[in-house]
């Protein structure tokens, strides 16, 4: 990819996920996603109705009439992408690689964050951390995130979750609001329900459908993007196609039902599919 084709995919991707945070995700993202707890802001004469707990006793006896504390939301978040780049990722079979949709998402959340005044850093993994940017905040540092997951390229191609998991909870002090974007090719382990206790967590699983159905093409050579291992399949074979399919459902479905189990919200995303209105159902899960 030239610098010139970089920069006009950076800047398409701006102008959707500015307008997709701005105008669809703003009031959503707010009300799903709470700062760390209630600041004091100001004192103020007691209004009948207020709940008398909040009484400044101090205030009220110096000037003989009560008065009550005002606090407000400290809103500031530190928001973690946790983005597997592992060789799975590049496989698509509709309009758009998995890669490409990831970014895209990673984007839209991302300008959801800063718009609300958060922090936004990315971890990079695959069966080991590849690259990590520190939480900031503004447009520059959004479109510098842009710019790195259009133009990476995974070191590793095997996935490994515990990796970007024990460097998120080592490299984060502070609880943060973290996004799992994969494609739940891989295995939790008691990372995950480590992680998950610490930090408020969500996860986006982004699929092909073809991962879940094999197309009649006779005899095919597969390579597996994870291992690098080949195999002849006869995907003429019904019966072959229907294990095939079982066989990645049972996986997902076992690695869904350890998201839960530990409270984290999951939603999944197809590509080619509009992930507006799955982001949307994860929003309303909060």
């Amino acid at each position: 990819m030239t610098t010139e084709d970089l920069l006009k995919k950076v800047h398409r991707i701006e102008i959707k996920a500015k307008k997709l945070s701005q105008e669809v995700f703003a009031g959503q993202y707010h009300s799903a996603f709470k700062g760390r707890g209630m600041t004091f802001s100001q004192v103020r004469e007691y209004i009948y109705g207020d709940d008398i707990r909040n009484i400044d006793w101090n205030v009220t006896a110096r000037s003989n009439h009560p008065y009550v504390k005002v606090y407000e939301e400290e809103r500031e978040l530190t928001v973690m992408l946790l983005i597997d780049v592992s060789g799975s990722t590049l496989f698509g079979s509709r309009n758009a690689l998995k890669t490409e949709v990831i970014t895209e998402i990673a984007a839209v959340l991302s300008f959801s964050a800063i718009h609300n005044n958060d922090k936004v850093g990315v971890i990079l993994f695959s069966d080991k951390v590849e690259k990590y940017i520190p939480p900031k905040k503004g447009s520059s540092h959004i479109l510098r995130i842009i710019r790195e997951l259009l133009q990476y390229r995974h070191e590793s191609c095997s996935t490994d979750f515990s990796s970007g998991l024990i460097f998120l909870n080592n490299v984060i002090k502070k609880r943060s609001t973290c996004f799992l974007i994969t494609d739940c090719f891989g295995i939790f382990d008691d990372s995950l329900q480590i992680v998950a206790r610490k930090h408020d967590m969500c996860a986006v699983l982004v699929n092909d459908a073809g991962e879940y159905e094999l197309p009649e093409m006779g005899i095919v050579q597969f390579k597996d993007t994870e291992t690098g291992n080949t195999m002849w399949i006869d995907t003429g074979n019904r019966a072959t196609r229907e294990t095939f399919a079982a066989e990645r459902r049972r996986k997902e479905e076992e690695n869904v039902s350890k998201l839960k189990k530990y409270g984290v919200d999951t939603v999944k995303v197809l590509c080619g599919e509009d992930y507006i209105k799955q982001l949307s159902k994860l929003f309303a899960m909060r």
